[in-house]
């Protein structure tokens, strides 16, 4: 009989990096189209994640969306548009 596996701790997200980029993804080209641009920074904080557009150019204006999302829901808890 295997063990049962671990249960989840408080801090563990249950959404994964690759979830949480396809949330974003969806909300970013709905409001950009185009994020050939962008260099994505993703990092998972006591908070959530953090999920960063950046301009790939940095000789251009303006910018691209950030998201907080929530680690186990993947519900957008926050979000700017930088243009």
């Amino acid at each position: 009989m295997a063990p049962a596996p671990p249960s989840q701790t408080q801090n563990e997200p249950s959404l994964t990096s690759d979830q949480a980029l396809q949330i974003t993804r969806l909300d970013a080209e709905a409001a950009y189209s185009d994020l050939s641009g962008f260099r994505i920074v993703l990092v998972l904080e006591e908070d959530g994640w953090h999920i960063d557009y950046e301009l790939k150019d940095p000789s251009l204006n303006g910018g691209g969306p950030h998201y907080l999302l929530d680690r186990r829901s993947g519900t957008i808890l926050w979000k700017r548009y930088d243009q």
